[in-house]
């Protein structure tokens, strides 16, 4: 096939997109196919031209644009396939505060939240008790978060993130570990238990830097929680109304109960992310892993 990766664009996320898409380009060329690398950054206004010319798209990019929906948006004008969600899912998936408020809906359980979409007005408090988790209502890979235990450092967080033109999300710090599941089609992935061996979350440096987490899968818990889990992850894509594949991330409290912190529409690519990495215990190398995104995405094709 003639497959278009499309990848770098203009979010902070930038370099993981990059990355991701070396590994990509390498395995799909390794499976006879002919690849066309689209950096969104420079090409951006001969997107479509190019998409038209193109069996199918994959779509790696993370953040804005992206994981919004508006490349999704445009490769349907033209009659492009790609993997993954549709503009309508990607774009309430990216934002955490409108997701948190169908996974509400929907019944499933997610931790109280603030949403500040600009700098509040003199006096305001926050809500909701200290410590908490302050990071960009539509930002990714634990960029622009911080953790605030009282008022100067909710400051010095907040100014942070409104500084860069983002809005702003609060959650209480919850105890636990943090699980993350993956969908495939509409079969849920063996969930993955992160224990970050720096710092107490899983920050930037802990999902990019080397050894910077231990990322155990299949996740060493119970058969009844990892069924929960991927009840649940399942769930979460369904309520969005994504298709293709998703990764949950959740809170496992000491309790044993989950609390799900969000859902990514592209998550990580390289050979060793999180999604590929739960493939693989299913019996699916990174190469085939792809092959099955694209088989995936032609058939949501041929059903719209």
């Amino acid at each position: 096939m003639k497959i278009l990766l499309i990848a770098g664009g203009w979010s902070t996320e930038r370099e993981v997109s990059l990355n991701g898409a070396r590994a990509m380009q390498e395995a799909l060329a390794q499976r006879g196919h002919s690849v066309t690398f689209f950096d969104l950054l420079s090409g951006f206004d001969c997107l479509l031209e190019t998409a038209a010319a193109h069996d199918f798209a994959l779509i790696n990019l993370h953040g804005a644009p992206g994981e919004d929906g508006l490349v999704q948006a445009m490769l349907e004008r033209v009659g492009c396939p790609y993997q993954g969600s549709g503009p309508a899912g990607s774009f309430l998936a990216l934002n955490k505060s409108a997701a948190k408020q169908i996974f509400r809906q929907a019944g499933l359980p997610t931790a109280d939240w603030e949403f500040l979409p600009c700098a509040p007005e003199c006096g305001w408090q926050p809500r909701l008790p200290y410590p908490l988790f302050v990071k960009s209502n539509t930002g990714g890979s634990s960029l622009r978060m911080g953790r605030a235990s009282n008022r100067a450092e909710l400051d010095a967080v907040l100014a942070s993130i409104f500084a860069a033109g983002d809005e702003v999300i609060m959650e209480p710090v919850l105890a636990g570990r943090e699980v993350t599941c993956g969908i495939l089609g509409e079969e849920a992935l063996p969930p993955i238990l992160i224990e970050p061996v720096a710092g107490d979350f899983f920050d930037y440096e802990s999902k990019y830097a080397k050894d910077g987490a231990r990322e155990i899968c299949p996740a060493p818990i119970s058969e009844a929680l990892t069924a929960r889990v991927q009840e649940l992850a399942l769930a979460a894509h369904k309520a969005l109304g994504l298709s293709g594949y998703s990764r949950a991330d959740f809170i496992l409290g000491p309790d044993d109960s989950l609390t799900i912190l969000e859902v990514n529409t592209l998550p990580g690519m390289t050979a060793t992310s999180l999604v590929p990495r739960e493939a693989r215990t299913v019996g699916l190398d990174f190469g085939q892993l792809l092959e099955r995104l694209i088989e995936l995405g032609m058939a949501g094709q041929a059903r719209g």
